[in-house]
């Protein structure tokens, strides 16, 4: 079988997303991608009744069958101090992360 998604096609997808892959690593994902593709191909196979309805999901969810939004409370953490610890870098007591510099995609 062919695969839809060819070397080509992915180091394409790659280039549009700006993303920087090892050789390894743009196979191994573009083999997961064409096994995804596959899974949603042998769904797509299974005969279903014309009058069935497209759904998103299973169940509509709707207020009356889904579970009322929990309160959104702040709990301390009890060792902040190791969170900051584990940092490569620190600057008094926060966590240094490096500057990121916009680009422009193509």
């Amino acid at each position: 079988m062919k695969e839809p998604i060819t070397p080509e096609v992915f180091a394409h997808l790659v280039d549009l997303a700006a993303l920087e892959l090892e050789p390894t690593q743009s196979e191994y994902l573009r083999l997961q991608l064409n096994h995804q593709l596959k899974a949603i191909q042998e769904l797509e196979a299974i005969p279903l009744q014309s009058d069935i309805e497209i759904s998103a999901h299973g169940l509509p969810y709707t207020p009356e069958n889904s579970p009322a939004p929990r309160e959104d409370t702040w709990k301390p953490y009890p060792e902040p101090g190791e969170i900051i610890r584990q940092a490569p870098a620190t600057d008094d007591g926060y966590i240094v992360v490096p500057e990121i510099p916009h680009t422009t995609l193509k």
